[in-house]
């Protein structure tokens, strides 16, 4: 089912991609694997397929167009090689949802069978959408950073499976209840992996927006002992010039400290 709850953090993902005109590490997968669900799920809510669910048709339908305004960003600021794949993923994306719902409108007239045939398209593309992300909890157990997986995002992942789930069951509809169950699991195992790996030593702190921000380098000071006033003259009565110095000296407690 479709999440309107990340909304602010899909706000706040896109503004990052447009500012910087790159989609750097993060995935368009997840973004069209939503929309099939969204249109997917929506359909299956109208009520000549399943009566009693205008709740999930009409929050579906909102994040049907929220995922596209979603998917057209990414692509334009995608790189070349992900362009094409993720063109023929939502073509694929595009042609299942209008292949279910041409089945279920032509083919298929007994109305326990349209439900059934629906609930189970919903069903098996709602548990794909939320198994999008494991290639980026996979990314962020190789790096041991979590700058491309966003805590909101983690966060509304377990809270709308947590609550679709629950709305299934009270429903009775386990074509709601079997993949917002799998969603709620998913949620909490990428929360914690934010745990585990939010801010581990050495590497980057994750800002709340998802950016990546570096600790400062230590900052280190050479001392040199100080010239004492009677080498100075040796320079003198040698006939030598005493040489220039190419950084500022400071003498502290008979310690010079170079400043570059």
């Amino acid at each position: 089912m479709e999440y309107d709850l990340s909304l602010k953090q899909g706000i706040m993902t896109f503004r990052r991609i447009i500012k910087s005109k790159s989609t750097q590490q993060f995935s368009g997968v997840p973004y069209i694997m939503t929309l099939l669900n969204c249109l997917l799920s929506g359909w299956y809510g109208l009520p000549f397929v399943s009566p009693h669910n205008i709740l999930v048709a009409t929050i579906n339908g909102i994040g049907a167009v929220i995922e596209g305004i979603y998917v057209v960003i990414f692509m334009i600021y995608a790189p070349k090689k992900d362009k094409l794949k993720l063109m023929v993923l939502l073509a694929l994306a595009l042609i299942t949802f209008a292949s279910v719902s041409m089945v279920s409108l032509l083919v298929i007239h007994e109305h326990e069978t349209r439900l059934f045939f629906c609930g189970l398209a919903a069903t098996i593309f709602s548990i794909n959408m939320y198994a999008s992300p494991l290639s980026v909890m996979k990314l962020v157990i190789r790096t041991k950073s979590v700058e491309y997986m966003p805590f909101l995002l983690s966060l509304f992942v377990f809270l709308c499976g947590t609550f679709w789930f629950v709305y299934g069951l009270l429903g009775g509809d386990p074509f709601i209840t079997v993949p917002n169950g799998f969603g709620c699991v998913l949620g909490a195992l990428q929360l914690i992996l934010y745990a585990v790996y939010r801010n581990p030593k050495g590497k980057a702190v994750v800002a709340d927006d998802g950016a990546s921000v570096m600790p400062p380098p230590p900052t280190t000071t050479t001392t040199t002992a100080c010239s004492s006033p009677e080498e100075d003259d040796d320079f003198i009565e040698l006939g030598f010039e005493k040489p220039l110095q190419k950084t500022a000296a400071t003498c502290v407690d008979d310690t010079r400290i170079d400043v570059l």
